[in-house]
């Protein structure tokens, strides 16, 4: 390969620095980074374990909590009819998120790379299995889901100054793409100053919730409870199943921790508190600021509401109700953070293992952050802010994100089978995979014959992964000038973002 030349050479005069060359040997001095002197003596370019046990925290909470609870929590209640039956929907969702995040405790403190469920699956089922989950992760959820919630921030930021009507649709992408270039620079720039992002972010949208939910349990007090009742129940299971959908969605993101887990300190005692402190967390407060809206508003006016916070806000704040909106924006942009932080990692992860460009598994020799993975996942959000109906291209692999976690789920008691004498700092008891198992076919085969059309979309994306499995990792033996094109762009891109492939990085 070309790129090995590179890898070589000094890119900078100064003895400080280094380029690690293809067999991962260190030519040079090794790097210091100005910007974190515990990292000064370090002698490899790689990524650092700069993540403390609240940056763990709050990576997960504000991953998880996004415009969702704020905006439209009207999904559930749309399914199952009645409050209390919402609410309960509520309480099962988080408990399901908590078994879930408790067996990917397991797996990654015995599978410790980044990518999570990604290089779970390839642990145990192989690439194929993998590059699947990969391909629908890598190019469609994630950059999907950043590209809404960084539109809803630009709409939030931009609802005072039209109080009247909605945002022009172009200021509103255009402002996306400029919410996604700031997060952009932020973690290429260094570790600690998205962590640092996430965590003030994080504390902003639980400061909004915990006045909703203050002012909510002051409503209970005063005797608001007419709404909380089994009143027009829908019991049909196809229902029940949707309404666990729209449940589990507003706690997607319980995982995202795994996907860096290479940048937490001690991830075997941190990983599993980080996870329990944080579903419990959310759970808590997803229950208790739905309790709040429905103390003031009817099931009625929730489900005519198209901002569900913002309309308790108005009912129970009066003048200092525009505090929510603003609230919101905080939210989204701290969601968008932690999705582009953790996206990044899975990008960096496929191409560790051969299944992305090589390039995107280089790491900034001064900065140690994988520049190139998080611009591929700012450009592909960026391209997604292009097309007209983003919002049903993510519901049709909404199934199909719940049906890989299950997959990856499967590792575990696949890998206590096939492979015993693995080492186990966390040993899950096999009821919970099993429990788990069982309730992500439930929620995703049942959705399916409810929305056909939406799933049929679903597996078309899915199938649209295994022509490019079969001709740009399963087929060898390319053409030379398609080697050479290749070797020589990876090579130019290596010199324009100073960035060397890591030690522990193999070149496939």
């Amino acid at each position: 390969m070309e790129t090995e030349s590179l890898n070589r050479k000094t890119s900078s005069s100064s003895p400080k620095n280094s380029i690690i060359n293809g067999d991962g040997e260190t030519k040079t001095k090794p790097i210091s980074n100005g910007s974190d002197g515990d990292d000064g003596g370090g002698g490899d370019v790689t990524l650092k374990a700069k993540m403390s046990l609240i940056n763990g925290c709050t990576v997960i909470v504000g991953s998880i909590i996004g415009s969702g609870i704020f905006v439209s929590p009207t999904g559930v209640l749309m399914y199952t009819g009645s409050v209390n039956l919402a609410l309960i929907v509520w309480i099962v969702s988080g408990l399901f998120s908590m078994v879930g995040a408790y067996c990917y405790a397991e797996l990654g403190t015995m599978i410790t790379k980044s990518g999570a469920d990604y290089a779970y699956i390839m642990e145990t089922f192989g690439p194929f299995m993998a590059f699947i989950r990969l391909w629908i992760e890598c190019m469609i959820v994630r950059p999907c889901s950043q590209a809404i919630v960084a539109l809803t921030f630009s709409v939030y930021v931009m609802k005072p100054f039209f109080p009247e009507c909605q945002p022009p649709e172009d200021s509103a992408r255009l402002l996306a793409v400029c919410c996604i270039l700031v997060l952009t620079f932020v973690n290429c720039w260094d570790v600690k100053w998205a962590t640092a992002v996430q965590d003030i972010f994080t504390y902003a949208k639980l400061l909004a919730l915990f006045i909703i939910i203050a002012s909510g349990l002051y409503q209970l007090y005063l005797g608001r409870t007419e709404y909380f009742t089994f009143e027009n129940t829908d019991t049909r299971v196809t229902s029940l199943a949707l309404s666990f959908y729209s449940g589990l969605f507003a706690y997607n993101g319980w995982n995202y921790l795994n996907f860096i887990i290479e940048e937490l300190k001690d991830p075997v005692k941190n990983l599993p508190r980080a996870i329990a402190i944080s579903c419990t967390l959310v759970t808590v407060v997803y229950v208790l600021a739905n309790v709040s809206f429905y103390t003031l508003l009817s099931p009625t006016e929730v489900l005519g509401s198209q901002a569900v916070a913002v309309t308790y806000a108005e009912r129970a704040f009066g003048v200092i109700a525009w505090t929510i909106p603003v609230f919101v924006a905080l939210s989204t942009f701290g969601a968008v953070n932690g999705i582009l932080l953790t996206s990044s990692r899975l990008f960096y992860a496929g191409a560790n293992e051969g299944q992305m460009p090589e390039i995107l598994t280089m790491i900034q020799i001064q900065r140690f952050t994988p520049t190139p993975a998080v611009l591929a996942m700012a450009v592909l959000s960026m391209l997604y802010l292009t097309v007209s109906d983003i919002f049903a291209l993510i519901n049709y692999v909404g199934f199909a994100t719940w049906l890989s976690i299950g997959v990856a789920v499967l590792c575990l008691p696949w890998l206590r089978w096939a492979q015993p004498n693995l080492p186990r700092p966390i040993r899950v008891p096999l009821i919970f995979p099993i429990v788990y198992l069982i309730a992500t076919v439930f929620v995703t085969v049942v959705p399916m014959y409810a929305s056909p059309v939406e799933t049929g979309y679903g597996i078309l994306m899915i199938l649209s992964s295994i022509p490019v499995y079969l001709i740009f990792i399963a087929w060898k033996s390319k053409p030379l000038w398609f080697q050479k094109s290749m070797g020589g762009l990876t090579q130019t891109l290596q010199k324009v973002m100073m960035v060397v492939r890591p030690k522990s990085s193999s070149s496939k």
